[in-house]
């Protein structure tokens, strides 16, 4: 089951569940030290997909407003659910929820390099030069429209 929700509307279950997968992916997986939870938690709309069955969060991301553009990011699917097509379905949800709450405004990423071909076949456009985020290179992406639902 898909949803959408602000982190004050988060059972402490959910946010416990978002936080280890995100930590065990981006921390532990990719052997990165830096500040996982950021004051950007706060203000942004959490997508997670959580199996019916079992109670896991397989798939996450966040989104939020900055000045004049929409971003999103710690996108995460669970590597036991990669190449099923769900990261696919949480871009879709992202986008949407980029669509619902501020139609037609410019998305800009900040990607990992090693997934900038996911989000080039989705549509974003590379902008600038290679970067270093969080110890790990990144490039900026944009996205002009969100895509038709």
């Amino acid at each position: 089951m898909w949803s959408v929700k602000k982190i004050e509307t988060m059972s402490s279950l959910e946010l416990f569940k978002v936080l280890k997968l995100r930590v065990d992916t981006f921390v532990v997986a990719q052997n990165r030290i830096y500040p996982e939870l950021d004051a950007n938690d706060l203000k942004a709309f959490h997508i997670y997909y959580q199996d019916d069955q079992t109670g896991a969060i397989t798939a996450y991301a966040r989104v939020f407003k900055e000045e004049d553009h929409v971003t999103f990011g710690r996108v995460v699917v669970a590597e036991e659910q990669r190449g099923t097509g769900l990261g696919n379905t949480l871009l879709d949800q992202i986008m949407a929820c980029c669509q619902q709450y501020w139609p037609d405004t410019l998305v800009i990423i900040e990607a990992q390099i090693q997934v900038t071909g996911y989000y080039e076949k989705h549509g974003f456009t590379i902008h600038g030069e290679k970067f270093i985020f969080n110890s790990t290179p990144h490039i900026q992406m944009r996205y002009q429209h969100a895509r038709p639902l």
